[in-house]
């Protein structure tokens, strides 16, 4: 009786055949291959979950789950292989810290940093035949839609008539656009902080990476509790299940501790007037915790 054994190498399992039977397959923890992959591990301490809830959360907001059961494993993938990954916590970057990178960890214990758009791209069956982060050069002559015919001009009458059409019309005087005022920016802490708001609505906002609308809490008259108090107006949440434990009606004063960023609420897709916010809001505040309600 003869055995062979060969490795599979992308999906690193390993098929033992013995002549006059039927082949056994025995899968095997992932072996990394790091000159394949290349590691951008986080710039320091990065975030992680508080909780479960916490989780299901932010895989909702960055639009890779929003089933009941949050999703535990993703997949990492090139062009030539693919592994299976955790998300182990996240960066925040930019004004206020309003943009998230997570980091993931192999199943070797490798960590690497990835954009949440771009780990959402590689769970498609499609990924790596065409990608949206891949810029691809093209000739701008052929870029016309199909359909689309250009016109043959004679350049006689090219330069005849524009001259005869600027004679026939007056010169127009342009009119001074009035200037808008710019709003002052606010200097928002960095770290967590005390707040007094009032509930004015609830509201739908577009979510681009689940192509749904999110429930938030628009509130209004926000102030940062503090030596030297610093007046918001409107701010915005998530209407999250924390939140709806306490069952938040118009007109309800809060205080509760979070942090706040400088992010504008987007407008619901296909709502109703009643979910539709008539002002601009341009505060967020991120996972409000120690809520009171008076």
């Amino acid at each position: 009786m003869k055995l062979i054994v060969f490795s599979l190498k992308w999906y690193n399992q390993t098929k033992y055949i013995v002549e006059g039977s039927e082949v056994v397959i025995m899968a095997h923890a992932h072996i990394e291959q790091t000159e394949l992959t290349r590691y951008i591990p986080p710039k320091g301490d990065y975030e992680t979950f508080r909780d479960e809830e916490h989780y299901k959360d932010k895989l909702k907001e960055w639009g890779l789950s929003s089933a009941k059961e949050a999703k535990k494993e993703f997949w990492y993938k090139n062009r030539t292989y693919q592994r299976q990954v955790t998300i182990k916590g996240y960066e925040t970057y930019g004004n206020g810290g309003g943009f998230a990178t997570l980091v993931i960890e192999f199943q070797d214990g490798n960590v690497t940093c990835i954009h949440p758009a771009y780990l959402k791209e590689m769970q498609q069956s499609s990924f790596g035949k065409e990608s949206m982060f891949t810029v691809e050069n093209k000739d701008p002559a052929t870029s016309l839609p199909v359909g689309e015919v250009t016109k043959e001009t004679d350049p006689a009458k090219d330069t005849e008539s524009p001259k005869k059409e600027a004679a026939l019309k007056p010169a127009k005087v342009k009119e001074a656009k009035p200037k808008k005022e710019k709003v002052p920016k606010l200097e928002l802490p960095a770290d967590k902080v005390h707040f007094t708001a009032t509930v004015k609505q609830f509201a739908l906002t577009y979510n681009p990476f689940n192509e749904e609308n999110d429930e938030v809490v628009i509130l209004e008259q926000v102030q940062i509790v503090q030596e030297s108090p610093l007046e918001l107006g409107l701010a915005w949440c998530s209407h999250s299940k924390t939140l709806k434990k306490f069952e938040l009606a118009h007109g309800d004063l809060l205080e509760f501790d979070g942090k706040v960023v400088a992010k504008k609420l987007a407008k619901g897709k296909d709502v109703e007037e009643e979910f539709v916010v008539d002002t601009a809001v341009l505060y967020k505040i991120n996972n409000p915790s120690k809520i009171t309600k008076k």
